[in-house]
């Protein structure tokens, strides 16, 4: 069997989808992030791509060494495109031997995955409404964006803002509610010590994204003023750029991206080290059905991931959702908080190929919001 094609297709609401043809007829999908720069995405995508046509689609850790080890490595560009060609070498291998991923990666290590959903958006409001909805749609678990803007140094009103927001859930729901709460990178170091020390009250899940990846130091100094599990990496590539996280071992929980951090293959090593280090695994997930598919073949063989995060109803998804392109749609049932084992073979999805095309035509143009604080300068989003 050799790799005959490559097709990529941009996506409302701001997914990329990569379609892998063989001269067998098998095809396999994968996903990649747009992250604002969707067209530069899709170049690379065939620029890459064109690279492994002719070659054994088998071979998935050759390749995967060769789209890696170019001079210029890492960075988010190369990282999503060699994440989305994996996954789709991966559903062409696990359709070809009639198996799920999973299978090839020790098998199954649980009965269930524990799922959780987002509430409040992008701007955090009507927490308790939207708790209560989850809850009655049998969501154990929910997160939410703790702040919108946050100067480095910034009123206490805005800390009291989110202890609120926090509150309230806690109040209503008590500890039947598993409270995530994420920080976005939107809080500098000053303020998200004075917010991690407030928030301990309320015994979250965890604490998203205290700073910037780029701000790691900032960690240990974080971690002395809250016993609240600290959670990061969703915009981390290969286990390379983890290396620092295992060796301080401040950080409680590991989100590595299978659509960012390298693939399937290279997540499940990944987890691996956090294994080794003590450390949990909640993947991040909040794009389109093809990256959720390949997370949740993760999930089943990789034994310290508690709790998987999914984009069904998520804020982002503006005109379609989640199942929207899906066919065999029980793979995101979710009940009493969990969803369930993939059985399918691959990646265990069969995608409306028809509607794929159809909407790809409408082109895809996606920005994250551009916000300032007060007096103007630039604020994290």
């Amino acid at each position: 069997m050799k790799i005959s094609d490559i097709t990529v297709y941009k996506i409302k609401p701001r997914w990329i989808f990569i379609k892998i043809s063989t001269d067998e007829g098998i095809d396999g999908w994968g996903e990649m992030i747009s992250g604002t720069k969707t067209e530069t995405v899709v170049a690379g995508a065939y620029e890459m791509g064109n690279r492994i046509i002719g070659r054994d689609p088998f071979e998935i850790e050759r390749l995967w060494q060769e789209l890696h080890r170019s001079f210029f490595r890492f960075g988010p560009i190369n990282s999503t495109v060699i994440s989305g060609i994996e996954m789709a070498l991966w559903d062409i291998k696990g359709k070809y031997y009639n198996m799920p991923v999973y299978e090839f990666l020790g098998g199954k290590t649980r009965d269930r995955i524990k799922v959780y959903s987002w509430i409040g958006g992008d701007r955090p409001d009507d927490v308790v409404e939207q708790a209560q909805d989850r809850l009655d749609r049998g969501f154990k678990a929910v997160k939410m964006n703790g702040t919108e803007e946050l100067h480095y140094i910034d009123s206490f009103k805005e800390i009291e803002k989110v202890v609120e927001r926090v509150g309230l859930l806690r109040d209503k729901f008590g500890y039947e509610l598993d409270i995530g709460v994420d920080f976005h990178g939107r809080v500098h170091k000053p303020m998200a010590k004075v917010l991690a020390k407030e928030l301990e009250q309320f015994r979250p899940m965890f604490l998203e994204e205290v700073v910037l990846p780029e701000n790691e130091e900032s960690f240990k100094e974080i971690g002395k003023v809250t016993s609240t599990p600290l959670a990061t990496g969703e915009r981390l590539q290969t286990r390379w750029q983890f290396k620092n996280i295992f060796k301080e071992g401040i950080i409680d929980i590991i989100q590595p991206d299978i659509a960012l951090a390298g693939g399937i293959l290279e997540t499940r090593k990944i987890a691996a080290m956090a294994e080794a280090h003590d450390m949990a695994v909640a993947p991040h997930a909040p794009y389109g059905p093809i990256a959720l598919a390949a997370t949740l073949q993760l999930d089943v063989c990789t034994p310290n991931v508690f709790i998987q995060e999914q984009s069904l109803g998520i804020h982002y998804n503006k005109g379609f959702d989640l199942l929207d392109f899906v066919h065999n749609k029980e793979i995101f049932q979710y009940k009493d908080g969990f969803v369930g084992i993939p059985e399918k073979p691959g990646l265990g999805l069969e995608l409306n190929e028809e509607l794929i095309e159809e909407i790809s035509q409408e082109g895809l143009v996606w920005t994250n919001p551009k916000w300032k604080n007060y007096d103007g300068t630039i604020a994290e989003w």
